[in-house]
């Protein structure tokens, strides 16, 4: 009896390894590039005026409006929330993205890569550059306009789905309830103009997302490590959706602009109804 336990055992053992050997190589061999469950609004590429596969839904300009330099306010309290409540990057990449498959804007950096910009500058002036590298003064680009983005409200668990799910189906229900959370988000652009320091336009975009989070505790743990990566992105998508919407709001606003007159010019004392002092 004790030798066919063991014996049981190491059959199991063997039957075990060989299911679980191939499953832990899958995530090397099965690796899947461009998953669908991974993209977000702002989707496909840009090229100069090039661009591929670019989400149908973004809005389009006819023409270009200038140059643009996209910066955050990396020291606002919505930048705090956005990398350590919901360890997000830096929002620039994904505006930038949309700026430029817009067709509306030309982008320049003002990021973190301008220093890198000036440094290769600087290694000109040592000297310590080839010959005809031409980093010379008077080729970059000035901004025309500058497209400051913020979060402005952000809920993690709005709506109540749970209970209601949980109310209706009783304890499975309840269990599917539990797991399922709705995300909102909304949030401002804001573009200025550089030379007049005017601001040009502002738009509030929101955008909702349904999170299946826990659920795989209903079928096990393997479902649940299937279902984490994206419960890990859910608030980056919403967020996202979130800017697609500013960014698109924008756009509409931009194609009937009229530029704000004031009696006796801008920023001359305007016309005299609004009065400080005497």
């Amino acid at each position: 009896m004790t030798r066919f336990t063991s014996l049981s055992r190491v059959l199991l053992f063997s039957t075990a390894v060989a299911v679980v050997m191939p499953l832990s190589l899958g995530g090397c061999v099965g690796m899947q590039m461009g998953s669908d469950s991974a993209k977000t609004t702002a989707t496909g590429s840009a090229a100069g005026s090039s661009t591929d596969n670019v989400n149908s839904a973004l809005e389009r300009c006819n023409e270009t409006l200038g140059t643009l330099a996209v910066v955050e306010d990396t020291g606002s309290s919505w930048y705090t929330y956005l990398t350590t409540q919901w360890q997000l990057g830096p929002t620039t990449p994904v505006l930038k993205l949309l700026a430029q498959q817009s067709g509306c804007f030309v982008v320049v950096e003002r990021g973190k890569a301008m220093q890198n910009v000036m440094q290769e500058r600087e290694l000109q002036n040592t000297g310590e550059l080839r010959q005809g590298s031409n980093f010379g003064k008077g080729q970059m680009v000035s901004a025309d306009f500058s497209m400051s983005p913020s979060i402005t409200f952000s809920n993690n668990d709005a709506g109540g789905m749970g209970g209601a799910i949980g109310g209706l189906f009783g304890s499975v229900g309840a269990a599917i309830g539990g797991s399922l959370t709705s995300k909102e988000a909304s949030t401002i652009l804001t573009l200025i103009d550089n030379r007049s320091s005017v601001q040009l336009a502002a738009a509030e975009g929101s955008a909702k997302n349904v999170d299946i989070g826990g659920m795989g505790s209903l079928f096990g743990s393997s479902m649940g490590g299937g279902l984490g990566g994206y419960t890990n992105t859910a608030e980056g998508k919403v967020l996202v959706a979130a800017f697609t919407d500013s960014f698109n709001n924008m756009v509409r606003a931009l194609r009937n602009y009229q530029a704000q007159e004031v009696k006796g010019g801008l920023g001359k004392g305007g016309s005299g109804k609004l009065k400080v002092g005497n």
